[in-house]
């Protein structure tokens, strides 16, 4: 394709990449998921990082992947002539393609490619600002960029940084010393374990505050930091692009009419097909929602696509532990992208479940439901507190001791310190005695 264009010394404007976006539609692939919708949720992938101008996209059908090329060779050609129309720098598969394959298509178009991986990857090195989720990052990034060549143009490097597969110093050669990797993953490694201890010892102090923790989770773009925002106050990046959330954010909340404190989380968001490394690669995110009293699954009722993100959120929290016996509620967000008719039967369909409550993050319609549904769900949660009480409240003293919520007890000057594990609906009895 030529060598890179040389900027106008004038011209201060950074050049973003030209980018084409494929979403390969392989016949037998055992997929339900609507090819447009995928091609348009791979093009929103390309937009989320910050450099890419996507100019153009399409969907290819294929009868079966081929080893060497991913493609037939006439489609190969007839994308070649239009990405070269089109002056197309970087390419993005939407899926796997294995090494040998990048390397052929890369030589053949003369243009650099990510896969889903990869490029998922870029986002979330971008997005991480912890020093667990940016750890976590260049571990996967590791792992993955052991098993492939990785080249850089050194013209994008002037743009931003990243891990090197869109843009990095110098050149990274097909062979690569794996031992320097796998030392430097060995280092991460012993750098992460630091850090989850010190995030373990700031659960086990969150442990003893009489605050339940709530986590929100949900498809990526569901709206969970919109929701975190106008719960909170807190001015968590909320954009409508993907993956905008990558490290956990915790702020307090208090529920209405006397109602507990509790710990709000805003996580990560999930996305369809993201493979499992990249899952463990935000333990730090995930930790949380493990350690959660009540689970709030947000959805995007709007979406057309919004059962199938609902199973692909529902498949990932199966596969950390969490199921239908941890307490979660759904919240069923962007009602005010529906038209009035779809918006009444949802806000009906929603009354008739207790588990279930309609929103809108950006209007504030429902806000008062869904804390009031928090609060119900969290009455039976119990949590640590510690209680004074004189020797003339011996009365109140017994029935703490009959309910068995007392994990210990001194005696003070003026009366007994108890320390005590119980619910709110507890809490509320007692101090009806």
């Amino acid at each position: 394709m030529g060598e890179p264009p040389v900027d106008d010394p004038q011209d201060t404007r950074q050049h973003d990449t030209r980018t084409w976006v494929i979403h390969p539609e392989i016949r037998n692939a055992q997929r339900d998921r609507d090819p447009a919708r995928a091609l348009e949720e791979a093009v929103a992938l390309g937009v989320a990082l910050p450099g890419l101008d996507v100019v153009g996209s399409e969907i290819v059908r294929l009868p079966r992947a081929h080893p060497g090329l991913l493609f037939g060779k006439g489609k190969i050609e007839e994308l070649k002539t239009r990405m070269q129309a089109a002056e197309v720098e970087l390419v993005l598969i939407d899926g796997p393609v294995s090494p040998v394959q990048q390397r052929n298509l890369e030589k053949t178009w003369g243009v650099k490619l990510l896969d889903r991986t990869g490029l998922i990857l870029e986002i979330f090195s971008d997005r991480a600002r912890t020093r667990e989720g940016v750890l976590q990052v260049e571990m996967a990034a590791l792992s993955y960029q052991r098993t492939r060549l990785v080249r850089a143009w050194t013209h994008l490097e002037r743009q931003r940084g990243g891990l090197g597969f869109v843009g990095g110093p110098g050149e990274t050669q097909i062979e690569a010393d794996r031992r320097a990797i796998d030392d430097q993953i060995v280092r991460l490694r012993r750098q992460l374990s630091k850090v989850v201890k010190t995030r373990e010892l700031h659960r086990k102090a969150r442990a003893k505050v009489p605050y339940p923790i709530v986590a929100l989770v949900g498809y990526t773009n569901a709206g969970k930091s919109t929701l975190f925002n106008r719960l909170t106050g807190a001015e968590v990046m909320a954009k409508d692009m993907l993956f905008a959330t990558l490290d956990p954010t915790m702020r307090r909340v208090e529920l209405p009419d006397g109602g507990p404190e509790i710990i709000l989380s805003d996580t990560v968001g999930f996305i369809s097909d993201l493979p499992t490394e990249l899952v463990a690669a935000f333990r730090a995110t995930l930790e949380e929602v493990l350690a959660a009293n009540l689970v709030v699954h947000v959805r995007d009722i709007a979406h057309p696509e919004t059962e199938e993100q609902n199973q692909d959120v529902r498949t990932i929290l199966a596969s950390l532990g969490i199921n239908e016996e941890t307490p979660q509620i759904e919240v069923w967000n962007k009602i005010d992208l529906l038209e009035e008719d779809q918006r009444a039967a949802t806000l009906n369909a929603a009354a008739r479940n207790d588990d279930i409550v309609a929103v809108s993050a950006v209007t504030g319609q429902g806000m008062e439901t869904f804390l009031t549904a928090v609060a119900t769900h969290l009455a039976g949660v119990r949590h640590e507190t510690t209680l004074d009480l004189t020797f003339a409240e011996g009365r109140k003293r017994a029935w703490l001791h009959e309910q068995g919520v007392v994990e210990s007890e001194e005696q003070t000057e003026d009366g007994f310190r108890l320390s005590l594990f119980w619910s709110d609906r507890q809490k509320q009895r007692f101090e009806q005695l």
